[in-house]
């Protein structure tokens, strides 16, 4: 017995003297909460706009940066583009990595950087691979191509300093007045635009050296809309059996297929939420059918809140509480950061909101920051930046992807292809004065017929009358969007007049829709169209090539235009 009590009594002191085990380290997450105060734990949730340019550091605009990433503690900027005089005009490349070296050195807590990449990085950045938009894809027949502009856009994203990419576009585009989705859709059919959506967030998701974040918008669907939310308030009137039917398809598959974030829409759906609220408030679509039903548990970011549909109802301050109200976690671009900050914060002191839900949302920010790897490394060099940007192949796979979407969609009097020696003249609609539009076409035309002359113009145009001396005339008509002006024009300006003259005159004419595929519906007397269902450079070299049969008209026909 007094062997055992001996034992007993060491045995007790070894424990006494032994050291207390180590307290685990706080996770990224937790320390990053711990160092934020309550008004920056709101700001966490707000992301910003920046064009990409490094402002001198003198200058308001710079200022303007220092104050909301360094005082305010926002979680994050959009690179977007800048508008000038023709047109929108891209960041440069490595002056857009600097800038956000530069904003990610002032943050307490490393940045989300965002980008609307729908076309590659090419759609905000100078000097990318610059891919057809997201009908062309669809049009190859291939979900492969879809997936590969996944894998392609999440290592330029990542090079660039960019981790949270909005896209793909999950809208189904079956309304041909659409002002603003159109050809960034992958088309009508519901299935095969969730085809599509899968693949890309596969691809996106494949390269585990090149994490991002990828986002389905606008939810609940911006496809069978005739107004454009930048401008005012679209309303989906649809029946819940419909909804089911067309607009929630992509957005369920792209949420099985694991996506990050789904972005909503400024969009009244009627059908569940009877007040007419847009769906970017509405707790019935966000919490109730985007949660509850679809089950989505990831990061609910809004559309850009200083649009129209949104600024127009409510200040940004309400805007913002509303929309935290509603289910949404991120606060993308509000007309006014620091207003909408303050709205927060007069919402958690009033008891409209509680600390505990603006936490839930700002953890799950921080949860993707350090998913992401941004606790071990927020800056990005930019000497291997060029490395990337022209990855070997690359801009091929573009080139071979607008050839595979050329789609014949009618050739009534064979004029198809055309010779190169043809008694021919073409005339090029740029979408509008003085941007890019119509300089592959012009190259690719002198390349192959350099005796056929070509015009290009401006939507300011006048009707001309029909070009004399020529047998057939070419018509390449740039447009990205359903409608322009009051009337809703097919076309810019004055082309619809000249398209018109162009019929009268009995010529043979040939159609080309480089972009929105629907134009032939406002010109059903043409003999002969196709389409590239995109306005981008590969598309219009695509385009002078299948015109002369050089490459076969293979693509489908993956929404109705006639």
């Amino acid at each position: 017995m007094l062997f055992w009590r001996l034992a007993l009594l060491l045995a007790a002191a070894t424990l006494l003297a032994a050291p207390a085990p180590k307290k685990a380290a706080a996770g990224p997450v937790q320390r990053w909460m711990n160092a934020l105060t309550p008004r920056q734990r709101v700001a966490q949730l707000v992301i910003i706009k920046s064009v990409g340019t490094l402002p001198p550091s003198r200058s308001r605009a710079y200022r303007a940066f220092v104050k909301s990433v360094e005082t305010d503690g926002v979680g994050g900027i959009i690179v977007n583009n800048r508008v000038g005089r023709t047109g929108a005009i891209n960041a440069e490349p490595f002056e857009m990595v600097t800038f956000l070296n530069r904003m990610q050195k002032l943050a307490k807590v490393p940045l989300l950087i965002g980008g609307d990449f729908e076309r590659g990085a090419s759609m905000r950045v100078a000097g990318t691979v610059k891919y057809p938009h997201s009908m062309a894809f669809a049009a190859t027949g291939s979900t492969e191509y879809s997936r590969y502009l996944g894998l392609a856009t999440a290592r330029e994203a990542r090079a660039l300093g960019v981790h949270w990419i909005y896209a793909p576009d999950a809208d189904v585009n079956n309304n041909p007045e659409n002002p603003i989705i159109n050809i960034r859709s992958y088309g009508e059919d519901p299935e095969l635009v969730a085809q599509h959506v899968k693949a890309y967030i596969e691809g996106a998701k494949s390269d585990p050296a090149n994490p991002v974040l990828v986002t389905l918008k606008h939810f609940p669907g911006h496809g069978d809309t005739a107004t454009d939310s930048h401008a005012g308030m679209p309303k989906l009137e649809v029946d819940r059996v419909r909804l089911d039917r067309v607009e929630l398809v992509p957005f369920r598959a792209g949420i099985a297929a694991g996506v990050d974030s789904v972005m909503t829409g400024h969009i009244a759906l009627p059908a569940v939420d009877p007040t007419g609220a847009p769906a970017t408030i509405s707790k019935p679509v966000i919490t109730g059918l985007l949660r509850g039903e679809l089950g989505f548990q990831g990061i609910v970011s809004t559309d850009a809140m200083d649009m129209a549909g949104l600024t127009a109802q409510y200040p940004p301050g309400e805007a913002a509480v509303r929309a935290l109200e509603a289910g949404v976690d991120v606060l993308l671009i509000p007309a006014n950061p620091e207003a909408a900050i303050n709205g927060v914060m007069a919402a958690i002191r009033s008891g409209r909101l509680t600390q505990a839900r603006v936490d839930a949302s700002v953890r799950k920010v921080l949860a993707a920051k350090a998913k992401l790897g941004l606790d071990k490394s927020r800056y990005v060099p930019a000497e291997t930046l060029s490395d990337t940007l022209d990855a070997p192949g690359a801009a091929e796979k573009a080139v071979e992807i607008a050839g595979r979407a050329v789609t014949l969609v009618r050739d009534k009097s064979g004029l198809l292809p055309l010779a190169k020696d043809a008694n021919a003249c073409v005339l090029l609609l740029a979408e509008r004065k003085g941007n890019t539009n119509g300089q592959a076409f012009l190259d690719e035309m002198a390349a192959r017929a350099p005796k056929v002359p070509v015009q290009l113009l401006d939507p300011q145009t006048p009707a001309l009358a029909p070009p004399e001396g020529c047998g057939t005339v070419v018509v390449g008509a740039y447009a990205q969007i359903g409608g322009y002006g009051e009337k809703n024009a097919p076309l810019p300006g004055a082309y619809p007049e000249l398209v018109g003259e162009l019929i009268k005159s009995g010529k043979p004419l040939i159609l080309i829709g480089l972009g929105n595929p629907y134009m032939i519906r406002a010109f059903p007397e043409i003999p002969a169209y196709f389409t590239t269902y995109s306005p981008a450079p590969p598309s219009e070299a695509a385009a002078v090539r299948a015109l002369f049969g050089e490459i076969p008209m293979t693509g489908k026909k993956v929404v109705t235009v006639e």
